[in-house]
């Protein structure tokens, strides 16, 4: 079973929509901030907001993000993280949302190694692999 990290959210009047219902592009910002928290905890010294430091980074490049079920203002959301397929310049993140024991979103997005100089996609760098191969086999 691979290694999982979990991140709760909770629901503010502001991240509804119309419907009194958890808006759509909520749920993608609640999962980027539990995939930051994840790989802050792999990588202590991860700083999304720096790529420089390491003359690479990563880009959030794709998600996929399948609705359930509604969530209300005051809810305590879940968002549970792992590490998918791992390929030589990407890899995926998987991510549970649920509200107590009902799922209400699931997913997974895919982040790419990139080169900020050469503004193009790098491998990814060997330590992050082992790390993230280390999380996926946990």
């Amino acid at each position: 079973m691979p290694r999982t990290y979990v991140h709760t959210e909770r629901v503010r009047f502001g991240d509804l929509d119309a419907n009194a219902h958890l808006n759509n592009v909520v749920y993608l910002r609640y999962f980027e901030t539990a995939r930051i928290a994840f790989m802050r905890d792999l990588f202590p010294k991860h700083d999304p907001a720096n790529p420089e430091a390491t003359r690479g980074g990563l880009i959030f490049a794709e998600c996929h993000i399948r609705y359930r079920a509604p969530v209300h203002f005051d809810e305590e959301v879940a968002i549970e993280c792992s590490v998918g397929e791992i390929r030589r310049s990407a890899f995926q993140m998987n991510f549970e949302m649920k509200v107590e024991d009902r799922l209400v979103a699931e997913g997974d997005g895919w982040l790419v190694g990139f080169d900020y100089e050469a503004q193009q996609a790098a491998r990814l760098p060997e330590p992050l692999r082992e790390k993230l191969e280390a999380a996926a086999a946990a």
